[in-house]
Formats: C-alpha cells, structure tokens, sequence
C-alpha cells in the first residue's frame, strides 16, 4: 500500500479547521489538526509533511512568527507553507507572507476548488520525492548486498536482474514525474511549484546515470547522487 501524505491544518478557529478538512477529504490524505503555532511546531518534530497550511492571525504566535521558526529547522525548512488570511492589507501585507517563506498567499474566502487544486499539487511533488528516496536506498541496500556476497545481489538474485528491476521501477517514476510536469506547465502553477518538480528531475537523472553506469560494459559503479 502507497503510505499517505501528510497535511498540516494549522488554525485558532475549530469552525476553520473543520472547513479546511471538508475541502481536502478528497484528497485522500492525512489530514493533521493544529489549534495554535506552538502545536504546530510540535507536530513537526515528529511527523513529516507535504504541505502547511497556516493561518496568519493566530493569538500568541502567530503565522509569520511560526514559518519563521519552521524556516530555522533543518528538519523542516522545505516543507511548502500556504498562508490563509481573512484580512488583506495589500501588497506590502502578501510580501511579508511570501518574506516569510510560503509559497502561496491565499486570502479568505477562497475558492475551495483553487485550494485543493494547489494542495494537490504539493502533495504529488512530495510523493514523487518519497518513491526517489526509496529507490536510491534499494539501490545502495543491493549493491551493498552484492559486494558482501562476492556479487550477488540480495535475496539471491544477479546483479544483471537486480538492475533490470530497479531500472524498471525508477523508469516508472521518471514517467509520473514528467506527466507532473507538463501539468505543471498547463496549469502555469506556482513558482515554487515548478522550482521543486525541476529539482526532482535533477535528482532522477543523477540516479537514472548512476544506474546506467552500473550496466555491464560500462566501467563498474560510480557514485550514487546525494539526496539532500
């Protein structure tokens, strides 16, 4: 089973948060309720995440001080913020919000249609993130496992087979992340948004090189790209 997304809903008003969760239930994901930017912090500690959505009004901390805080942590600084506001105080009020680092400023009432839409998008950016990781790991735990045994690849299996397959499930990746792309394209999305589907297909042609360099007749392993 494909493991869900996580989304983060972070709002003071119970009523708004409750009308976040009926807006992405479509979605089919994990959808996380935080009341206050101190819970929301703790929840990050722990969880990992697609998407934020934060309101910017909050008593105590509120939403620029909160993206602030998770701009700061390692652990957290690239997960994608929305900022939702009732008030729009112009220009100077929506720079502050991208300032802080969101991606999206987005004022109430919206259209629930335009917010799933643009949640969706970071949700699939996010999983296409999380099936490279997993193919990079695999790949390491087999050529690992391969020079233990003298060469061959774990669960017993040749090397030559071993690639075929990783080849093949990393081809199925390189297809979903372009068809992503050229949604993106068609849909002229957000900055951030293509920034990040650019950046996932640096890291599939690093992988994607990596592999062909394994193949036989072509020199032996090189270095498996970094997946910061």
């Amino acid at each position: 089973m494909v493991q869900k997304a996580k989304i983060l809903l972070v709002d003071d008003r119970p009523e708004n948060l409750l009308a976040l969760e009926a807006i992405l239930s479509a979605l089919d994901q994990t959808l996380v309720r935080a009341s206050s930017g101190e819970e929301a912090l703790k929840a990050l500690l722990t969880d990992d995440f697609a998407v934020i959505l934060l309101d910017v009004q909050m008593p105590g901390m509120d939403g620029f001080e909160t993206a602030a805080h998770i701009k700061r942590r390692e652990r957290t600084r690239d997960i994608p913020i929305i900022f939702l506001t009732a008030i729009n105080h112009g220009p100077h009020h929506t720079f502050r919000g991208y300032a802080a680092g969101a991606v999206d400023y987005i004022s109430k009432p919206f259209d629930p249609w335009v917010l799933r839409a643009k949640v969706s998008v970071f949700v699939d950016l996010y999983m296409k993130n999380c099936q490279l990781r997993e193919q990079a790991a695999l790949l390491r735990l087999q050529l690992e496992g391969g020079a233990r045994s003298g060469g061959g690849g774990a669960g017993g299996k040749e090397p030559v087979g071993l690639l075929a397959e990783l080849s093949a499930r990393l081809a199925a990746v390189e297809e979903q992340a372009e068809a992503l792309s050229k949604q993106l394209d068609d849909e002229s999305a957000d900055v951030a948004a293509v920034a990040t589907a650019a950046h996932l297909e640096r890291k599939l042609t690093g992988l994607r090189r990596a592999l062909d360099a394994l193949e036989p007749g072509t020199g032996g392993p090189s270095a498996l790209p970094s997946q910061n």
